[in-house]
């Protein structure tokens, strides 16, 4: 691991101006590529304390072994440069974002004599106009059928084209009057053409003009007793209304935007984009990343525009780039990644975030793809058997255990300004969660807030359940995990292979204090930073650092944000009845029973305040009077901000624990 400040160049010889800058490693190797308005001040905060940065970034200082500058003389350029360097260099410290599945599009050759419409993935050719892409290939594959009766072009492969030009007899489409056999001269190549332009600007989403265009010969055609051909534009229309209606309409006719949205978490990031041309939703797609470095969302929405135009900016084909981005924040180089893109589509483009109306609303149903999609992804990526295996044996190795952790338990704090202290411990078994294995907290022996000591109790109490399940069984003389005084089972009587607390090492020490006054062996025991997301040992001096592509780290992170929910929902239920009681002590003769009746019904201090005097009185054991002692009660009572010092969150008080839950 190398030590930064022995590459450092002199902050006097960075020059102030925009540029370019790479990160190399020993062998020359580059890891990482970035852009700045000012290159001093950006490589500057590279080298400032290890301790303070990021760890995904500490690590990329680390790696590397020098740094190098390219200046240039407008961001513009810079945002350029890094363009083609990113994709030149393919640096492991920059966000990749991996296509979650490939998509289809619809790709019409009009560089050919007789251009073909066909359905493909992959890169795009030059000469070549494409549409989409989208989601599924079956539903375009039923869209070209309909649309090849009403625009009967080419859909043959080059082969098939070329044996029906040597036989003279068109394939089965062309007798079916799905193509207009330009093979064997039923048509020329300019009213083929013609057939083919009318079929891509229907694509486009001009199906307006087209529709009415098509009705009008069908009346005229109806009123020349021309049945047969008003018939037909009948069965066109109708083709061309069932072709148009698997697209809403979402936003103003002629509207030609990307609208993009992300959902992340500190290890991936998921990206959804819908394609809108004509103002209809034309496909969509999806990406996931993982976050290699500290950037916040308009830095990743600078980078996944970066790659999204990649391609086209290259390749020149600028018809694939809106009008309009549509963003949920601006990139912090916005009007330079505007002028590049204006300059490769030939025409004006604008990055900007809706901020009401369809298009605010279209964004807000893509950011719940986004969301969905990353939780089918994390989904996906905790069930799967093989990957699950490989996430225990890398913390087995990371960890120095002799065999896989197949039994992990985590325990979390959460507290309120040190009061209503409470702590959950979640099971993890094979990889997956045990939620009956769970358990509840409620930590009454230490004074303020004071997490370490939290820590050692709830430990100390959880194994010292432990002891004395063990004891009853050993006394029992049978094996059996059921207590026979009590006919229950002996909740604790597992032992973990690995504790895992959320907190560095004062936690990890409390922990380990506890095991070993109670003389608990055989059990290991971690803990999960969370700002750098270090794991930390007992007794050592620095921490573990699982990849960033860890399923170690991940698996890891699934416990410690597991067991967090589940102090969290605990203490918002003992934060809530507390208020309630506390707000109610000062009325005559409501006592223990009415008071859990209130809770019950209306479920926190916030919704009693805001009832009525008559919706409290008709609730049973209530009458007016005793209502009306309750809302005065209430009148003067404030509800404090709850935030949890662990994580400085603010808690809402809205949500209840459900019923029954159990508190050890």
């Amino acid at each position: 691991m190398a030590d930064p400040s022995t590459y450092r160049p002199d902050p006097g010889s960075i020059p102030i101006g925009p540029g370019v800058y790479r990160f190399r490693d020993e062998a020359g190797t580059v890891l990482y590529v970035g852009k700045a308005k000012n290159l001093r001040n950006r490589l500057n905060s590279y080298f400032a304390d290890p301790a303070n940065l990021h760890e995904r970034t500490r690590r990329m200082v680390t790696t590397a072994a020098r740094v190098e500058w390219t200046v240039v003389q407008t961001e513009v350029e810079a945002l350029q440069l890094e363009y083609s360097w990113i994709k030149e260099f393919d640096p492991r410290f920059n966000v990749k974002y991996r296509d979650d599945k490939s998509y289809p599009w619809l790709a019409v050759t009009w560089s050919e004599e007789f251009p073909r419409v066909f359905v493909g993935r992959g890169a795009r050719r030059r000469g070549t106009r494409y549409f989409g892409p989208y989601s599924h290939a079956w539903a375009i594959r039923e869209t070209v059928d309909l649309l090849l009766r009403v625009f009967p072009m080419r859909s043959c492969s080059n082969g098939t084209f070329r044996s029906a030009q040597a036989s003279g007899r068109p394939c089965l489409l062309g007798y079916i009057d799905k193509c207009a056999a330009p093979c064997v001269g039923r048509v020329n190549a300019e009213e083929h053409r013609e057939i083919v332009a009318d079929f891509c600007q229907f694509m486009a989403g001009q199906s307006t003009a087209m529709m009415k265009r098509l009705e009008k010969r069908m009346l005229e055609a109806a009123e020349a007793e021309e049945f047969e051909l008003a018939a037909r534009l009948r069965d066109d229309i109708l083709a061309l209304r069932k072709a148009t209606e698997a697209n809403a309409i979402v936003l103003g006719d002629g509207t030609d935007a990307d609208v993009i949205a992300l959902a992340e978490d500190p290890l991936e990031v998921s990206v959804r984009i819908f394609h809108v041309r004509g103002g209809r939703v034309r496909g969509e797609r999806g990406w996931v990343a993982d976050r290699v470095d500290d950037a916040e969302t308009p830095e990743l929405v600078e980078t996944f525009l970066q790659q999204l135009y990649n391609d086209e900016i290259r390749e020149g084909a600028g018809q694939a780039i809106p009008r309009e981005v549509l963003v949920p924040q601006l990139p912090p180089s916005a009007q330079a990644v505007e002028e590049v893109l204006s300059s490769r589509r030939g025409a004006r483009v604008r990055i900007r975030v809706p901020q009401r109306g369809d298009k605010r609303t279209l964004l807000d149903t893509v950011a719940q793809n986004a969301r969905e999609a990353l939780v089918r992804h994390k989904t996906k990526r905790a069930s799967d058997l093989t990957t699950r295996n490989r996430a225990l044996e890398e913390l087995a190795d990371a960890l120095g255990l002799d065999e896989p952790p197949l039994r992990i338990e985590c325990f979390d704090i959460s507290n309120l300004q040190g009061t209503e202290v409470v702590g959950s411990m979640v099971v993890f078994e094979d990889g997956l969660p045990r939620k009956s294995e769970y358990r509840r907290f409620i930590v009454r022996g230490v004074e303020g807030q004071n997490d370490v000591a939290s820590m050692h109790e709830v430990v100390t109490r959880r194994f010292r359940r432990f002891l004395d399940d063990r004891a009853t069984i050993a006394a029992a003389d049978s094996g059996s995990l059921i207590d026979p005084s009590t006919g229950k089972a002996l909740k604790f009587a597992y032992a973990p292979a690995l504790v895992v607390v959320d907190g560095g090492p004062p936690q990890v020490k409390a922990a380990a204090d506890a095991l070993t006054e109670l003389g608990i062996t055989g059990v290991a025991l971690c803990g999960l930073a969370k700002r750098l997301e270090e794991v930390w040992l007992p007794g050592e001096e620095w921490p573990v650092i699982l990849p960033r592509t860890s399923e170690g780290l991940y698996l890891l992170q699934r416990l410690r944000d597991e067991a967090h929910r589940f102090a969290i929902t605990h203490h918002r239920g003992r934060r809530t009845r507390s208020m309630v009681e506390s707000a109610l002590d000062d009325v005559p003769g409501l006592g223990e029973v009415r008071r859990r009746t209130l809770l019950k019904h209306f479920g926190s201090l916030r919704k009693l305040r805001a009832a009525e005097v008559a919706e409290i009185a008709a609730l049973p054991g209530f009458g007016e009077r005793t209502a009306e002692a309750v809302k005065a009660a209430l009148g003067g009572t404030s509800e404090p901000v709850a935030i949890n010092v662990t994580t400085g969150e603010v808690i809402d008080s809205t949500t209840l624990p459900s019923a029954g839950a159990e508190v050890e």
